[in-house]
């Protein structure tokens, strides 16, 4: 059944089929325009000047010779009116609708035209209508007449004016429904290519014109090859990161059997820089674990654990917020995010508070320190991958420069978002805010 619904047309077929039915609604809302035509009137002073206009010049026909009307008929002619003399009735005006409010406005002023078998009615298109008609002289042939310019002051109630109006108000809504109908499968791909290469992608369903079909199509296949590619690369650093991690084991092992404590402590400490910025570059690149599903988490458990761990370390880390609170989540890759903030601030500073804030709608994990804060000018480039900032912090840092950017990434993960900010006392502070979704 779709199959047989599918339009067979192009994207250029159908808009031209979108085209040709508005020029059909169109002519056919002008005739019915036209058949309403009796209903026109025009102003008083109009009626007036066609209607003198009309009784002297039948006046001078109906007393000139027959070889002479022609030419008195041209002399007639003025840059208002157009006068003809015909031996019979015109074939345009034989069975047109007559513009009777017209007529009466006419005849109110000579009512001697009403006896001349006057007839009028609208010719050419609305905006540019003009009145043509004819009436009979006393030998039984016609006067045709006809006004040079439109005519722009038709008299419209209200019921003409919707009319008027009807057939663009029409065109409007159909069109708009047809051609808002002929891109929706090109919504469709719009909101597919915003989650390419996340876990929310799907493949677009082909639809529509040929063309846009060929683009789905096309689409689809490059989004298959990207999340293979996506695939290939995480089991690929898995491989290397586990193949990397053996022999600096072997290292450390080895190292053990080296008398020198100077000597010894060098290789360690270079051994503990190596394995760190492994470990740093697998957690930014996602080759260290799968994709973690959400699962309901107690989020203030977590950031106190957190604090508790720091705090056993020496650290001066707090814990500020409820005892309790349940939140949808990775918790893995969270916990992951809060741990290097918790980091960054006990390097670079002397006390560290990492505080949870609860909303109606959204959950606030903060993070302050009292350290020497970020230039102001860098708050954004630090989020940036393998950035450090010498200038303002300490150089005897393990890594590549990815703590916040792996923080950036988690936190985009949850739909949430990672702000940074200087504080006025001193210090940095990091906020986590995420959309509170109830695991219910």
């Amino acid at each position: 059944m779709k199959r047989f619904l599918r339009p067979p047309l192009g994207l250029i077929g159908q808009i031209f089929a979108i085209l040709l039915l508005a020029i059909l609604i169109e002519s056919g809302a002008s005739a019915f325009f036209y058949e309403r035509a009796s209903q026109l009137s025009v102003r008083d002073d109009e009626a007036r000047r066609l209607a003198e206009h009309l009784i002297i010049a039948r006046k001078l026909l109906d007393e000139a010779p027959q070889g002479t009307r022609d030419a008195l008929a041209q002399d007639l002619t003025t840059s208002r009116y157009s006068i003809d003399w015909l031996p019979r009735l015109p074939a345009s005006l034989a069975g047109a609708p007559t513009l009777d409010r017209v007529y009466q406005q006419v005849v109110v002023w000579e009512p001697g035209l009403a006896a001349s078998n006057l007839r009028l009615r609208l010719d050419g298109p609305a905006r540019e209508a003009v009145i043509v008609g004819g009436l009979t002289l006393q030998d039984g042939s016609w006067m045709a007449f006809g006004t040079r310019e439109p005519v722009r002051h038709l008299g419209f109630s209200l019921e003409r004016m919707l009319l008027a109006l009807g057939p663009a108000v029409a065109i409007i809504l159909v069109g708009g429904v047809l051609v808002r109908q002929t891109l929706l499968p090109m919504r469709r791909l719009a909101h597919a290519a915003e989650h390419v290469g996340s876990d929310g992608a799907e493949e677009v369903p082909e639809g529509g014109a040929r063309e846009v079909r060929r683009v789905i199509r096309a689409f689809n296949r490059m989004q298959a090859r990207i999340h293979r590619l996506i695939a290939d690369r995480t089991q690929a650093l898995a491989a290397v990161g586990h193949d990397l991690r053996t022999p600096l084991a072997r290292l450390r092992l080895r190292a053990d059997a080296i008398n020198d404590p100077h000597l010894l402590d060098a290789i360690q400490s270079d051994i503990g820089e190596m394995e760190a910025m492994i470990g740093s570059l697998l957690a930014y690149l996602g080759g260290e674990v799968d994709i973690e599903p959400r699962v309901s988490t107690d989020l203030a458990v977590m950031c106190a654990t957190i604090a508790d761990d720091a705090a056993d370390h020496g650290h001066a880390v707090t814990y500020e917020g409820p005892e309790h609170l349940e939140l949808t989540i990775r918790p893995t890759t969270l916990k992951r995010a809060m741990v290097n903030l918790v980091e960054n601030g006990v390097h670079y500073a002397g006390r560290v508070w990492l505080k949870l804030e609860v909303a109606d709608d959204h959950v606030v994990i903060c993070v302050e320190d009292d350290g020497p804060g970020i230039p102001q000018e860098a708050l954004n480039k630090v989020l940036e991958p393998f950035v450090r900032l010498d200038r303002a912090r300490a150089r005897d840092t393990l890594g590549l420069g990815l703590g916040l950017s792996i923080v950036a990434k988690a936190v985009e993960g949850e739909g949430g978002a990672l702000k940074l900010e200087n504080l006025r006392e001193g210090g940095l502070r990091a906020q986590i805010v995420l959309r509170r979704v109830s695991s219910a």
